[in-house]
């Protein structure tokens, strides 16, 4: 009976923790409607700085006060509107991919470069800018200003097609695959980048430099008319997919098992991502940031459902887009920084401080 004894309180002195388990902190959601309403007049407020501000020497109380003149006119109508719309579309397109990334993986930390549509975008981009003039004459001038664009259009497209190639099997998809051959992809893209730079001249690189760290300088209505109809087009698909993610959230076996089609819905995902990270890159450069920070404040903020958490990134990703763009705008004028750089020294400091505040958390 002793050894009975003893060998119990043994097995009771190893199963017991050695220190009290600490309890996570609790983590407090504002409610949606509240942070509904402050993303709505940021957004407004960025919109209207954006139209009121800029180098043209317009004031922005002339703009609401008095008749314009016809210059005047054409900067409201011909630049900054156009320049605000496409804005709105890319911040709202790179935002939501973000998100639908971040719920695909499930990873708070996904981003939608991971896939590679940025990369091979990019390749397009560079490759268009430094072998464009070696298309025939009649191309050239039938292009024009679109040729860029277009092949970063297409690059990112070539792209998913190859990833979808090689992470489906047997009619699955496999995002470990997907995810592997994203990276594998965008470290070619990459290279071949690299080439095409050693290979472009000096008025080449400064293009290639701007384009790289994104801009919105080059907005027109031609650009918004083109990328609009994709970037809305995989904005309109995501809701179809949020209580999807939700329930993939809890791993691919019970998504199945209450009967989600979770193949549709990866593929689904991967060609919103696409549809809309290619045609923002298409227009706007590589933008960073954007497709990280803004899911994951919005995750810590009202939770990670996704029924609120897709709409609300497009609405945060826009606004706070729009708001770095004026900045860029304003902050050398008359010239202008690439907007890449704005969202990084936005970006960088604010995730940091999420890091350093959420730290206990992350710890295993």
């Amino acid at each position: 009976m002793a050894r009975f004894t003893r060998t119990r309180a043994d097995v009771t002195a190893q199963l017991a923790p050695s220190a009290p388990a600490r309890a996570p902190r609790p983590h407090h959601r504002l409610p949606a409607s509240a942070v509904t309403a402050v993303l709505l007049v940021i957004l407004i407020l960025s919109a209207l700085a954006s139209l009121s501000l800029g180098a043209s020497g317009l004031r922005p109380w002339e703009i609401w006060a008095r008749e314009l003149t016809l210059s005047e006119r054409a900067i409201l109508i011909d630049i900054r509107l156009p320049r605000l719309a496409l804005g709105l579309l890319v911040g709202a397109g790179l935002a939501m991919s973000g998100a639908l990334m971040q719920g695909l993986f499930r990873n708070p930390l996904a981003d939608p470069g991971l896939v590679g549509v940025g990369a091979g975008a990019g390749l397009g981009a560079v490759g268009a800018i430094v072998l464009g003039s070696l298309l025939p004459l009649g191309l050239q001038a039938a292009l024009g200003p679109h040729l860029v664009p277009l092949s970063a259009f297409l690059g990112g497209w070539v792209a998913v097609l190859i990833l979808h190639r090689v992470a489906h099997l047997r009619g699955q998809t496999s995002i470990a695959t997907l995810l592997l051959a994203g990276i594998v992809l965008g470290a070619l893209a990459g290279a071949l980048t690299g080439i095409l730079i050693f290979l472009a001249d000096d008025a080449q690189l400064r293009d290639l430099t701007f384009w790289g760290l994104g801009s919105l300088a080059g907005a027109s209505w031609t650009k918004v008319f083109a990328a609009a109809p994709i970037i809305l087009a995989g904005m309109a698909l995501t809701p179809f997919l949020a209580h999807g993610l939700d329930a993939m959230a809890l791993g691919e076996a019970v998504a199945r098992h209450l009967g989600q089609p979770v193949e549709r819905i990866k593929r689904a995902a991967i060609l919103a991502v696409a549809a809309m990270t290619g045609a923002a890159v298409a227009v706007s450069g590589g933008i960073g940031f954007l497709g990280i920070v803004v899911p994951h404040i919005l995750r810590l903020a009202i939770g990670p459902g996704h029924r609120l958490l897709l709409p609300l990134s497009a609405l945060f990703g826009a606004a706070l887009l729009v708001g770095a763009d004026t900045i860029a705008r304003l902050v050398v004028a008359p010239a202008e920084l690439p907007i890449g750089i704005i969202m990084a020294l936005i970006g960088a400091p604010v995730f940091l401080w999420i890091l350093l505040a959420r730290r206990a958390d992350l710890e295993v």
